[in-house]
C-alpha cells in the first residue's frame, strides 16, 4: 500500500512543556499512525463522525464506525449516505471497514473518536450521549489505545467527565491511555473540506497532545495545539458565540432599519465594502443547526454555575435570535396586508426549509419554524426543498402556537412533501416566501411569475422590483 506524504504542520499555542517521557505504548503508537497500521474507530457516524470516518478510510488506516441508530448502519452497509457533504461513493469505500451498533468492537481499535451529539435540554447542556459513549469505551478499554472527544462542550469536560468515566475501568489515563480533545469544525455545504480546516488538538499531558496531532496531521494540513483541553474546548465555543452575536447584531438591526427608513440590504452591502475592520454578516429567519443555536448556551450555563450570572452577550443575542421567526411570520402578514389579502387563508408556497443553503439538515431550522407558525395562522402552506422531500410539522412547538395542552385530542402532526415548482402553481400562490436560498433555484424566474414574493434571505436584494419585500 501507497502512503500519502502530506507534511505535518503543527503549531503549538502556547509552547507546551516537553514533560515527562511518554510511555512506550505512545511511541508504538505514533510509529503505527505513520505507517498507516493503526486502527481508527468513530462513536457516532452524525454530520462530524461520518465524514471522519470517511477520511480516515481514504487515508489509508483500518475503520471502524460505531452508530447507536440501526437504520443508519444499515444505510452505510447498503452503500447509501444520509449526509449530504458524503457522497454514496465515499461511503462504498467503508465496505472494508466494519459498521456496527455494537460497541464491543472498539477495543480492536488503536484511536478511538467520540463524535455524539451534545443537546441542551431546557437550558441545560446534556452530556448523556458523552457520558454514555464513554462508559462504553471504558467496558472495553484496553491499553495502548487514544480516545479523542470531538463533541463540543464547555472547559473542563475532558478532563472532569470523561476522563474519571474511563479511568473507572482501572486503566490510568496518561499512562495506560491516552486522551485527548479535538473540537470539529465542519462547514456542511461549505467550500472548506475538513483537510484545509486547520484542526484544534489539546491532550491532557504533552504527550497525548503530540499523538493527537502526530494522528490529525495525515488527515489535515495544519494541526494547531493547545496547552490544554480546557483552552481547546473553549476555542470551539468562542467561534460559535461570535457567529451568533453578530449574525443577532445584524437580525437586531433589519427590525429597526424600516422605522428609520434604510434599506438594510443596501447598508450591510455598502459597509462589506470596508476591506479591514469588518466582516459581513446577514440577516435571515434566525440561527440554526447545532453550532450556532445551541453550543454558545454551554458557556453561558457554565458561567452562570461558577459565578451566578451568564453571559449577556449570549443571552440577549439568543433572545434576538429566537424571536426572529416570529417577526419574519408578521412581516409576511403585513406584506400580504398590503395587497389587501389576510394570512389566514393565503396561499403560500415556502422556499426552503433547512437551517442553511445546500444542506439536509433541519436541526433548529428557524425556517421550519415560521413554516408552523404560519400554518398556526391559518395560512395554507405548501413548501419547495430540493433536499428535504417530505417533513413532519406540528407536535409541541405548534402546540404552543395554537395554545393547545400537550397531549390534548387536538394535537396533530402533518405530513408534507416537497412540491416541484411550476407556472400552474405560482399562478396559484399568493406570496412565495423565501427562507432558505438554496442553489439551482431560479429566482428570477419566480420573481417574474409570482404576484408577491417575501424574502427573508436577501437573495433578491440585487432585483429592485415590485412585487418583492425583503426582510
Amino acid at each position: 500500500m501507497q502512503i500519502a506524504n502530506h507534511p505535518r504542520n503543527t503549531e503549538t499555542r502556547p509552547e507546551t512543556s516537553a514533560g515527562p517521557p511518554a510511555p512506550p505504548a505512545f511511541n508504538d503508537l505514533e510509529r503505527r499512525i505513520f505507517t498507516r497500521s493503526a486502527g481508527v474507530a468513530v462513536l457516532g457516524l452524525g454530520y462530524v463522525g461520518l465524514p471522519l470516518l470517511v477520511e480516515s478510510s481514504r487515508e489509508g488506516f483500518d475503520v471502524i464506525g460505531v452508530e447507536a441508530d440501526p437504520t443508519r448502519v444499515q444505510q452505510l452497509i447498503d452503500g447509501k449516505s444520509y449526509i449530504g457533504d458524503v457522497t454514496d461513493e465515499d461511503v462504498a469505500q467503508l465496505a472494508a471497514g466494519m459498521l456496527t451498533t455494537d460497541h464491543n468492537v472498539l477495543s480492536r481499535a488503536d484511536i478511538v473518536i467520540i463524535a455524539v451529539p451534545t443537546p441542551l435540554r431546557d437550558g441545560t447542556p446534556d452530556l448523556t450521549p458523552i457520558q454514555g459513549a464513554c462508559e462504553d469505551i471504558a467496558s472495553v478499554l484496553r491499553r495502548g489505545q487514544l480516545i479523542i472527544l470531538e463533541s463540543t462542550t464547555f472547559p473542563g469536560t475532558t478532563e472532569d467527565l470523561v476522563r474519571p468515566i474511563l479511568e473507572a475501568s482501572g486503566l490510568v489515563c496518561s499512562e495506560d491511555f491516552g486522551l485527548a480533545y479535538s473540537p470539529e469544525r465542519i462547514d456542511p455545504g461549505g467550500t472548506w473540506t475538513m483537510r484545509r480546516t486547520p484542526k484544534i488538538v489539546a491532550g491532557v499531558t504533552p504527550s497525548e497532545t503530540k499523538l493527537a496531532s502526530c494522528f490529525y496531521s495525515t488527515l489535515i494540513d495544519r494541526v494547531v495545539e493547545t496547552s490544554s483541553p480546557r483552552e481547546a474546548e473553549m476555542a470551539k465555543l468562542i467561534e460559535n458565540t461570535f457567529r451568533q452575536v453578530n449574525v443577532a447584531l445584524v437580525n437586531e438591526l433589519a427590525t429597526i432599519a424600516p422605522s428609520i427608513g434604510v434599506d438594510i440590504w443596501e447598508a450591510l452591502d455598502a459597509a462589506a465594502t470596508k476591506p479591514f475592520g469588518y466582516m459581513p454578516f446577514w440577516p435571515g429567519p434566525g440561527v440554526g443547526g447545532h453550532c450556532i443555536a445551541i453550543d454558545p448556551s454551554f458557556l453561558s450555563w457554565k458561567v452562570e454555575q461558577r459565578m451566578g450570572f451568564g453571559i449577556g452577550f449570549v443571552e440577549h443575542a439568543r433572545s434576538v435570535n429566537n424571536r426572529m421567526p416570529a417577526y419574519v411570520t408578521g412581516s409576511i402578514g403585513e406584506a400580504l396586508n398590503g395587497i389587501g389579502l389576510p394570512l389566514r387563508g393565503a396561499r403560500l408556497l415556502v422556499l426552503g426549509l433547512t437551517y442553511k443553503a445546500g444542506v439536509n439538515d433541519l436541526r433548529e431550522s428557524p425556517s421550519l419554524h415560521v413554516l408552523e407558525r404560519l400554518m398556526a395562522a391559518g395560512a395554507d402552506c405548501k413548501y419547495h426543498d430540493p433536499y428535504v422531500p417530505t417533513v413532519e410539522v406540528g407536535g409541541s412547538r405548534r402546540d404552543d402556537l395554537l395554545k393547545i395542552p400537550r397531549g390534548s385530542p387536538n394535537t396533530k402532526r402533518f405530513q408534507l412533501s416537497s412540491v416541484p415548482i411550476d407556472d400552474d402553481l405560482l399562478s396559484q400562490t399568493d406570496c412565495v416566501v423565501i427562507l432558505t436560498s438554496h442553489p439551482g433555484i431560479d429566482y428570477q424566474a419566480m420573481i417574474e411569475s409570482a404576484g408577491l414574493v417575501f424574502d427573508a434571505v436577501g437573495v433578491t436584494r440585487e432585483r429592485q422590483v415590485g412585487n418583492v419585500v425583503r426582510l
